[in-house]
């Protein structure tokens, strides 16, 4: 492997890499505003300027370098601390002294980066200037001052979002990123554009001024808003839930998450039913729990134990399932389910209700089949790595179902379910690339399945998979895209009839 020394430090990196990628292996700190590990090189912000021997006679961006062997670099020598200490002067010639009201105080990367690599005092007496504030939506709050032009959330929205809703318009000081047109940020993934702004200028328009980070208790959690279950943290102060924030996980979301996760809190304090209510004369009337439990009680001594059904919803964890399922035994019924859908599955195999090809995996395909799913708004997550092997991969996307829009280009093979028969003998177009693919997988919907015909509907999937080039014992290219948190535990646990 190749060797580059940093702070007469040698280490070994892997080709390819930059040489702030090569620093952080040495444990150097490299500051940065406009990089990001899952967005492309800007090299705009200039804080990450490090020294190169027998290189150019001035810092280079370490973001946008590539490293190369024998290469001999220094991060904390006075030319390096000179360059930092004025870019960092430039960038706050123009940055309001609002700290105290800005919401990202306490958090925020150019404060810290400020105190560590700035100047104590600024040189600059001229007039400040001012940037007019873009209506973004009612998520996302914007002060458009405090923007340093890092371009991240350009970035994101063009790269991992697909959505062109943002853009840098102007030169020199009359630089702005706007929304062009003066409109709503068109994404279910809007909101990640929060998280990534390294300044005050995009914050969270519902989180405004309610509290200060370190107030906040940090719960680290899951999402149960979809089956994924992407990790996330939740901030509270006392009982009451501020925010959801994204936690880093490579395996389910990356360091993303959907609008609806980051924002859905609103129903735990707005419209919620929090007590109990009894049906009397088609009213629903305040009642408490003792009365309540005596009117189910009365209710399954009338009805009859026989005719007694117990359903699961989308959000029941695995410990209420066991309990509900001796519950319903003990009565003597055996009339439960979680699928309240009326999705099918084929009794006895797992692989007929789980993702068995992994999430991770769905990144390294070359062909993907979408059956009666619409990834975008059952999975955000999922399908920013489907987009991603889009782009990467120059992944062929076929859809099986009604015209979406899916921020990438695919092929509709059918509005009806019968195409999946042109496929298994086939009869398509897509079906040629599909099985001359290396690594193809199948995605099937609830809403393909969730009808009398679901059963056939899995079974001529799996002979579809069992079709493809990298079926093997050891991988499953068909995967069932539950929109339920609990469906999979459910199922798991045997709480089906």
């Amino acid at each position: 492997m190749p060797i580059i020394t940093i702070d007469n430090k040698k280490v070994e990196f892997e080709n390819g890499m930059t040489v702030m990628q090569a620093c952080e292996l040495a444990g150097a700190e490299i500051p940065r505003f406009c990089y990001h590990e899952k967005l492309s090189i800007a090299g705009n912000c200039r804080m990450c300027l490090v020294e190169m021997e027998k290189g150019p006679p001035k810092p280079v961006a370490s973001c946008a370098m590539p490293a190369g062997d024998g290469m001999v670099i220094k991060t904390d020598s006075e030319m390096v601390k000179k360059a930092r200490k004025g870019v960092m002067e430039f960038l706050l010639i123009n940055h309001p002294l609002d700290c105290p009201i800005c919401d990202q105080g306490g958090e925020c990367d150019l404060q810290d980066q400020a105190l560590h690599y700035g100047f104590d005092k600024s040189r600059y007496e001229e007039n400040k200037r001012a940037v007019k504030n873009k209506h973004m939506g009612p998520l996302v709050s914007t002060i458009m001052t405090r923007c340093i032009h890092c371009t991240r959330c350009v970035r994101f929205s063009t790269e991992v979002a697909g959505v062109d809703d943002l853009g840098l318009l102007g030169r020199g000081e009359n630089a702005e990123i706007t929304t062009y047109l003066e409109k709503t940020i068109d994404s279910e993934l809007s909101g990640n554009v929060i998280d990534l702004c390294p300044v005050g200028a995009l914050t969270s328009k519902p989180y405004s001024f309610k509290s200060r980070p370190w107030e906040l208790s940090k719960t680290e959690t899951y999402d149960v808003l979809d089956g994924i279950g992407s990790s996330i943290r939740v901030d509270t102060r006392g009982k009451q839930v501020l925010r959801v924030l994204p936690r880093i996980n490579e395996d389910i979301n990356e360091e993303w998450i959907n609008d609806k996760t980051r924002f859905a809190i609103d129903g735990l304090s707005r419209q919620r039913l929090d007590k109990v209510y009894i049906r009397e004369n088609d009213k629903f009337n305040v009642s408490d729990w003792d009365s309540a439990l005596n009117k189910i009680k009365d209710e399954i001594n009338k009805r009859g134990k026989d005719k007694t059904i117990t359903l699961s919803g989308k959000f029941t964890d695995a410990e209420t399932i066991i309990t509900s399922k001796l519950f319903s035994k003990g009565l003597g019924s055996d009339l439960y389910d979680c699928r309240f859908d009326n999705a099918q599955i084929i009794h006895g195999e797992s692989e007929s209700y789980k993702f068995n090809s992994s999430i991770q995996e769905v990144e390294n395909a070359d062909a993907i089949l979408l059956v009666g799913s619409n990834p975008r708004w059952e999975a955000s997550v999922l399908n920013i790595r489907i987009r991603k092997a889009f782009i990467n991969n120059s992944c062929k996307i076929g859809l099986i179902g009604p015209e979406l829009n899916l921020n990438y280009s695919y092929t509709n093979i059918s509005n009806s379910l019968a195409g999946l028969n042109d496929i298994l003998n086939n009869n398509s177009e897509f079906s040629k690339d599909f099985f001359n693919a290396k690594n193809p997988i199948i995605i099937v919907g609830t809403s393909a399945i969730n009808n009398s015909e679901g059963t056939s509907v899995i079974k001529i999937c799996a002979e579809i998979a069992k079709k493809l080039p990298n079926f093997s014992a050891s991988f499953n290219p068909l995967n069932i895209l539950n929109q339920d948190i609990s469906r999979v535990g459910s199922l798991e646990l045997a709480f089906k009839k």
